[in-house]
């Protein structure tokens, strides 16, 4: 491959001032510029005001040959903002514009590299929106769009550039449909990427479309777009040619062809994915066999027949059999799984057989004057080429290969500063009109007020019917979200508004049908939910509401610790573990052997202090959860269904949900008909084993509860925030949290921030809990903790015959011993109530 003849490595930017005071650069503004001497006056005028206080400088990587670094030189002292220059001598300006991205890359000082024009067809405000986006989090690159929400190509100047943009995209996309599939502008100008997700070594740009280097190179890449309205050129002259246009043919078939050859190189990563493959060997091989008898017959009828010539009866049997393979084996080897749509893969499957025929051609007619029959050469040149196309189909086509498991998510990412489109509280004037009315309120620790017109099992502890309708702080109503028609696949659309609150929509493929829902951010958080959704009140909650709740309590200096937490003697007691380690099973034996007071199983409400609050949502138990504790109120019905609700909901369930999740299909749409069919297996505590709740608790003992070799080991504080932090975010990793949460901003915070937050809350819970991981191999927690915490006290707790007391005795005594307390005890109260305080 050729190399770049760029500025050298140790040549560095020159200041030209400017930025007096400022703060370190988070983000670096990459300007490349050429002849630009008209434009650039214009653009510093915008733009320093659109990126003052995102702790910015700009760095011009010009290739002029005009005045344009004397003019900059010039202007720069008199801005707030830090601006450099690197200028590309003749000689050091390989790669063109791309060229000139990298080398202002690799000068960066900030995390992040913003790169727009400077000759304002991409508008500094847009550009800041843009940055602002990308610095909050979640994403590796973050692109500006024209094609999508209320982006515009209004800026090209004439029908014929319009058409040529337009092609290109749709050009790109069908060559590189998985890597592109949530891209809708992969040849944009306007684009920001963090400095560490990219490495500059892998990249070899021909011309402007640097952006389409990046996305094709970096697969894992995660991204978003942020709509815009490309301008019209301010000055100067465009840079777009007729050897532009070739240069950019050039890079497309050169990424094309390399691609090709990494996918052909793949190989199977294990034992289990060589026996897949294999197994799709001999399916393709049966279905080639099936191909040759449709090609032979087809070929026997054209030329025998009908007096055909050989040659063209071969490529007109080669579209039979061809479509005969394809149905077979988009029907039966691959199962409509695949890279891409149908009608792609058909015509990527179509132009590699009529490719193969190119070159089988003339091996047919060199067969055939060697006096082999045609029927015989045409089948030999068919099974010659057989495992060729087998690899191209499997890997290129099907893309079955490892790229597959780095490949980004496949839910399209749009920030749109375009009219809110969904609101929380219906408007009358549209549609059908729907009751506005909340008839389930809950208050949740005395901190967060929700309201919602269907009911929500986790929270009925919480039940609390005297709050105000109107003064909910979460509002969760009924209503159409979305457009009406199907479409490819999910999307989350923020809409960023400098006025008002800003909105989330999440949508699926089936339009209005789909398990869709909004989000409107402001004093009151209206929740909007589709009707699907709203059949099913689990998926609602765990996949909308808990992660709205937990930032709603981050912004009110509380934390929703992913934990389980008892009262055992008077002595607050956590657990935590990852999800289906044993941790519900544990909690019950402790309640039904050692009596005490029961908080949460699942999420548990913490502050700084060191405080629990209880959350008692029912528990979601499995048969050997059940069989630990010998629960016996269960109906034989109940106990009937449990054996299918276990295995749906259990870890392999969840598992297998995750991996779906990777492919492009309405995974929320899924989980809210398995819930709807197969509700999950849900108990209140007090209906598996006798017990008393508790309010809150002072927490001191915390224990990591793992499968493995028997033992005891102490945590360092740092090291059980992380550990807790984990096991937290393990429990939202179903979709569509990972695109949804990085959206949220409450009471002013983003979400860096009430991540940030949410860090130092725990850090000072932690503070005072001692912290220890406790492992076993034989699900004997529940046996180790009270005898840990009896022995560490000096405690032997034995009746009068000298033997260990019964749970009924032991929970007796904790009765009579027990201060009478109000119940329910939330403690203070947070204030102010409001969201956006």
């Amino acid at each position: 491959m050729a190399q770049l003849t760029c500025a050298p490595a140790d040549t560095e930017a020159v200041e030209l001032g400017g930025g007096l005071g400022a703060a370190p650069a988070r983000l670096t503004v990459v300007i490349p510029t050429r002849n630009e001497k008209d434009s650039v006056p214009l653009l510093l005028a915008r733009l320093v005001p659109a990126v003052t206080g995102l702790d910015a400088e700009l760095l011009f990587v010009d290739d002029s040959d005009d005045e344009t670094p004397g003019v900059l030189a010039n202007l720069a002292p008199g801005y707030p903002v830090p601006v450099r220059l690197l200028h590309r001598p003749p000689g050091a300006r390989g790669g063109g514009l791309g060229g000139a991205v990298i080398d202002g890359a690799r000068r960066a000082k900030g995390d992040w590299v913003l790169v727009m024009d400077a000759d304002l067809q991409h508008p500094p405000e847009a550009a800041a929106l843009l940055a602002r986006t990308a610095m909050r989090g979640g994403m590796d690159i973050v692109v500006g769009t024209r094609y999508a929400g209320t982006g515009s190509t209004a800026g090209l100047s004439g029908a014929s550039r319009v058409l040529t943009s337009t092609t290109s995209t749709r050009m790109v996309k069908a060559v590189f449909p998985r890597r592109l599939a949530t891209v809708s502008d992969p040849l944009s100008g306007l684009f920001a990427f963090r400095t560490d997700a990219v490495d500059l070594n892998r990249l070899h740009p021909l011309g402007f479309k640097i952006l389409l280097e990046m996305l094709v190179r970096h697969p894992s890449l995660r991204v978003a777009e942020v709509a815009y309205h490309f301008a019209p050129r301010e000055a100067g002259d465009s840079k777009a040619s007729f050897r532009e246009g070739l240069a950019f043919l050039r890079h497309v078939t050169r990424l094309r062809r390399d691609r090709l050859v990494g996918q052909l190189r793949e190989k199977p990563a294990d034992r289990s994915a060589r026996l897949r493959q294999l197994m799709r060997f001999l399916g393709f091989g049966l279905v080639g066999l099936s191909g040759v008898a449709v090609n032979t017959a087809a070929l026997w009828l054209l030329f025998d027949r009908f007096g055909v010539h050989h040659l063209v009866a071969a490529a007109l049997a080669t579209q039979a059999s061809t479509t005969w393979n394809f149905l077979l084996v988009e029907g039966l080897v691959y199962r409509g799984r695949g890279s891409g749509s149908f009608k792609g893969r058909a015509l990527r499957f179509f132009a590699l057989n009529n490719l193969l025929l190119l070159g089988r051609l003339p091996v047919l007619q060199a067969l055939v004057v060697a006096g082999l029959g045609v029927l015989t050469a045409n089948a030999a040149t068919l099974v010659l080429l057989f495992l060729l196309r087998f690899l191209i189909s499997d890997r290129v086509i099907y893309g079955t290969g490892a790229a597959k498991e780095g490949s980004r998510g496949p839910v399209r990412l749009l920030v749109d500063p375009g009219p809110v489109a969904a609101t929380a509280a219906p408007d009358p004037a549209v549609g059908r009109k729907r009751s506005t009315y909340l008839p389930y309120r809950y208050d949740v620790v005395g901190t967060v007020t929700i309201g919602s017109q269907i009911r929500l099992p986790e929270l009925e502890f919480f039940r609390a019917q005297w709050i105000p309708d109107n003064e909910v702080d979460i509002a969760v109503r009924v209503g159409d979200v979305g457009r009406r028609t199907p479409h490819r696949r999910a999307s989350l659309t923020q809409h960023a508004q400098s006025a008002g609150p800003a909105a989330i929509r999440y949508e699926e493929h089936l339009g209005r049908l789909g398990a869709n829902f909004s989000v409107r951010l402001g004093e009151q958080i209206g929740v909007e939910i589709g009707p699907l959704l709203a059949r099913s009140p689990h998926v609602v909650y765990t996949n909308v509401l808990e992660a709205l709740l937990r930032f709603v309590l981050i912004s009110r200096d509380r934390m929703l610790l992913h934990s389980a937490c008892v009262e055992l003697d008077g002595v607050g007691v956590m657990l935590s573990a990852l999800t289906d380690t044993g941790k519900t099973a544990t909690i019950l034996r402790l309640l039904r052997e050692h009596g005490g007071r029961f908080l949460s199983d699942d999420m548990t409400v913490v502050d700084a202090e060191g405080n629990a609050v209880c959350f008692p949502k029912p528990l979601t138990i499995s048969s050997h959860t059940l069989r630990a504790v010998n629960a016996n109120d269960l109906t034989r019905a109940e106990w009937r269904r449990l054996n299918l609700q276990s295995r749906l909901h259990s870890k392999g369930g969840r598992s297998l949900a995750l991996a779906l999740a990777r492919f492009n299909v309405p995974i929320m749409g899924i989980n809210a008909v398995t819930q709807l069919l197969v509700p999950p297996p849900k108990y209140s505590v007090d209906r598996l084993v006798p017990c008393r709740m508790g309010s809150s608790t002072r927490v001191e003992e915390l224990f990591v509860i793992e499968r493995g070799t028997p033992g005891l080991r102490d945590l360092d504080q740092g090291e059980a925030l992380e550990r807790m932090l984990v096991n937290t975010e393990d429990a939202y990793g179903f979709p569509p949290y990972r695109y949804f949460a990085p959206a949220i901003t409450i009471g002013g915070l983003t979400y860096p921030q009430l991540k940030a937050r949410e860090r130092e809350i725990l850090g000072g819970f932690l503070s005072g809990v001692r912290t220890r991981v406790l492992a076993s191999d034989r699900f004997g927690w529940a046996d180790e903790i009270p005898r840990l915490l009896a022995e560490e006290r000096g405690e032997t707790r034995t009746d009068l015959n000298g033997s260990m007391p019964t749970a009924a005795a032991l929970q007796r005594a904790d009765e009579e011993g027990a201060q009478a307390e109000a119940w329910p005890r939330w403690g203070v109260r947070m204030a102010p109530r409001s969201i956006a305080s």
